[in-house]
């Protein structure tokens, strides 16, 4: 006969099942794996071989077969070692055959028999869920795979021989406990930031609908450190967008102790970079910065010193929402829904040249236009000055911002969909204008070159000053300023006349 458990194999954050077959037959002894195994998968026959020898138990003098079903996925990944070796303990006899009945099965061996935590146990419960069955992992996993829900029976283990004593009746496993969940402690305060009004309005007004964000400034005028405030003007994510980011983080890795968080990401690659690890990719196809910020924050600093293909390649992801990987064998996609926010100088020099002249255009020109045309919002930050460094007088603090922004975020969510993802028709139910605006907006377009692309995201951010003020139409006033926000050239002043 053959021995059947079941496991997962992880395309994305996607959990597929496979069916792990185990054989004894006669002839030369030996141990084989089949079913597109990878190096780590292959290499699992000697920590099993091992495992069991930890315990007392040796493996038998035939030829063992173990196969990997379906045969045209590839398999990756140490998870496979314990649903292999439950496989063969049941084909052995070792273990009740039906023991495993109804249960999924991840988990690593180490050679003295304990189970190791593996990545990805909290896909794996939510697919064990959708096949209504329970899931078997390391009792590490164990507060990460309750997170699936009370409906998922787990079974938690530190070791096999623990598990073999639960199997038997001789000892009990208690049902882990989902993890804790994480707030924030010391997240700095808007109020800190000195001077920068129009920035520190365009920070509100990219926070309230989503809106891209781009800041233009000298070296030390307080980019960076508005971006950092950023994620506290943010409304902390619903469960189903905290399930949403923590299965991206449990594939790659990141979930410590079953914890998840209910601050939004917030993510600040160095501009060195790679393109695997901004969109993802790699041997496994892990994800990337942009899939580890998804429902959160992209923070790209020095913008024009990132690789241009590697800026390019974030396009795609701004639009859909999403990233595909495609490798020879398979196509891996990955949730990418995040806020970009990017701050570069003026120029490689810093201030010294002119925007537009010597270095500056240069420097300026290593970003594409189609990139920039993605950004809704723009905006200068001057040098600060020192009356306003030496003054007393704080600005508005997080607290007070992220008071206008959830308003406006709850506005947003009773139409459906936050005004960043608005499409064309929806924008025109939400955001239509009067004779006055529709002027402006045509002259803004006229002189600006605005793309198709550039006119609905001047609506957008548009219809996010509207909610701010709790306005149900969009007047000539938010269009004007959504014009100012799009461009910092003077063309734009020239525009709203």
């Amino acid at each position: 006969m053959v021995a059947e458990v079941t496991s997962f194999a992880f395309e994305g954050v996607e959990a597929r099942e496979v069916t792990v077959q185990a054989h004894l037959t006669g002839g030369q002894p030996g141990f084989v794996i089949v079913g597109l195994p990878d190096k780590s998968v292959s290499e699992a026959k000697d920590r099993i071989s091992a495992a069991f020898s930890a315990i007392g138990l040796g493996l038998p003098p035939k030829k063992i077969t173990v196969n990997l079903a379906p045969a045209d996925l590839r398999k990756e990944g140490s998870h496979f070692d314990l649903p292999i070796a439950l496989a063969l303990m049941a084909e052995m006899g070792a273990i009740p055959r039906d023991a495993v009945g109804g249960m999924a099965v991840i988990g690593e061996l180490g050679l003295d028999g304990s189970i190791a935590k593996t990545v990805g146990a909290l896909p794996a419960a939510m697919a064990a869920n959708a096949l209504d069955l329970g899931l078997i992992c390391s009792d590490k996993s164990g507060a990460e795979a309750a997170w699936a829900g009370e409906s998922v029976p787990l079974i938690a283990a530190p070791s096999i021989i623990s598990l073999a004593n639960h199997f038997k009746g001789t000892q009990t496993l208690p049902a882990p406990k989902p993890g804790a969940v994480l707030t924030e402690t010391g997240v700095p305060d808007l109020s800190e930031v000195k001077g920068q009004e129009t920035a520190r309005r365009a920070l509100e007004v990219a926070a309230a609908g989503g809106h891209n964000l781009l800041m233009t400034g000298p070296p030390g005028s307080g980019k960076s450190m508005m971006a950092e405030r950023l994620p506290g003007l943010l409304p902390p994510l619903s469960l189903t967008e905290m399930l949403e980011v923590s299965m991206v983080q449990s594939v790659a890795g990141l979930i410590e102790n079953g914890a998840l968080r209910r601050t939004r990401p917030y993510r600040a690659p160095h501009h060195s970079a790679s393109m695997a690890a901004m969109v993802g990719g790699g041997i496994r196809a892990k994800p990337g910065e942009a899939s580890l910020a998804h429902r959160g924050v992209l923070f790209l600093d020095e913008l024009p010193e990132f690789s241009p293909a590697v800026l390019d390649s974030l396009r795609q992801p701004l639009e859909t929402g999403d990233i595909l990987i495609a490798r020879a064998n398979a196509h891996v996609r990955y949730p990418a829904r995040f806020q970009l926010v990017a701050a570069m100088n003026p120029c490689r020099c810093g201030s010294v040249c002119i925007r537009g002249k010597g270095c500056g255009a240069k420097y300026r020109a290593r970003v594409s236009g189609p990139f920039l045309d993605r950004m809704d919002i723009s905006v200068d930050t001057p040098p600060v000055s020192a009356l306003d460094l030496t003054s007393a007088a704080e600005g508005e603090s997080t607290a007070a911002v992220a008071a206008r922004v959830a308003a406006a975020r709850a506005a947003q969510e009773e139409r459906g969909a936050i005004n960043a993802a608005l499409g064309q028709q929806q924008l025109g139910e939400v955001a239509s204008l009067d004779e006055a605006g529709l002027g402006l907006l045509r002259r803004a377009c006229e002189q600006l070159k605005l793309s198709a692309r550039g006119y609905t995201r001047i609506l957008r951010v548009a219809r996010t000053l509207a909610d701010l003020e709790g306005r149900d139409s969009v007047g000539r006033v938010h269009i004007a300023e959504a014009i100012s926000f799009r461009s910092a050239e003077p063309a734009a002043e020239k525009a709203m006349g």
